[in-house]
């Protein structure tokens, strides 16, 4: 991997990691398309790292938020009478709804590294989930704001996650649709969709840090690339946090179907290969 190879990739990681796209599917086609093996462990391992660059950008983002959150956490913990504030039940929100991602993304690693990493899967997850998307949209209530979030809520939306393993489900797009399913507003479950990717892909990160496999691949490229997807990303966030306030998610639904059918089509034709 160049140096080219890591800004194309880092710029797609930053646009997709929170748009719901689906950046596994969006990095699975870039490295196809720079000729890169997306089979190859050590690619994956560099899809994984450079999305640390994208989570700092959320960190950075919802600094305040986070400290506030971790402040009234601790607080909750050493103080009963502040057990009761939305900061202290959110912190414990995040922990139980990253459990789920925790135990799913470590059994089924094999399987995303293997099998799922195959462009077929990700055209065919675009559609579908495309779907998912549209219905989640038409039956939202949104009526629930952040002060009305459960423990429940965080649950489902982060057992979510791990429908989004499958590349071309999109995290964000399968967590804000969870949310709307449950009557949450859209900026209150797109917070809530960024909170939860906080502990799951830090943790995926760092997980490929240790991977042997990593050693294979250069560490300028891969700073490069970590950089450009913090850049990028900070925007993203900026950005989607202003769009759903104002636009529904099915806005995305056009591009993935278009996507999604293309490259199947390029797929079937036998332009494209699937590893």
């Amino acid at each position: 991997m160049n140096y080219f190879d890591a800004v194309i990739l880092g710029i797609v990681e930053g646009l997709t990691e929170f748009l719901p796209v689906s950046s596994t599917g969006h990095l699975t086609i870039a490295e196809k398309a720079l000729g890169l093996p997306i089979d190859d462990k050590a690619i994956t391992a560099y899809t994984a790292v450079i999305q640390v660059g994208a989570i700092a950008a959320v960190l950075v983002y919802f600094f305040k938020d986070i400290v506030a959150i971790a402040t009234g956490w601790v607080g909750g913990i050493v103080n009963p009478a502040k057990r009761g504030t939305l900061d202290h039940r959110m912190g414990w929100y995040i922990i139980a709804g990253s459990l789920p991602i925790a135990v799913v993304g470590l059994a089924a690693k094999p399987l995303i590294e293997g099998p799922l990493r195959s462009l077929w899967v990700v055209g065919a997850a675009l559609i579908l989930w495309s779907a998912v998307m549209w219905f989640a949209e038409r039956g939202a209530t949104q009526e629930r704001g952040e002060k009305k979030v459960t423990l429940k809520d965080a649950l489902v939306i982060g057992a979510m996650q791990c429908v989004a393993l499958i590349p071309g489900v999109s995290r964000s797009g399968a967590t804000i649709s969870a949310g709307l399913f449950r009557g949450l507003d859209r900026v209150t479950a797109t917070r809530l969709s960024f909170f939860l990717g906080i502990p799951a892909l830090v943790a995926a990160g760092a997980l490929e840090l240790l991977d042997p496999k990593i050693r294979e691949l250069a560490a300028g490229p891969m700073i490069v690339g970590t950089l450009v997807a913090f850049v990028v990303a900070y925007a993203s966030v900026a950005w989607l946090l202003k769009f759903v306030a104002g636009h529904t998610i099915v806005s995305f639904v056009p591009y993935r179907l278009v996507l999604g059918v293309g490259l199947l089509a390029l797929l079937a034709g036998g332009v494209m290969s699937a590893t």
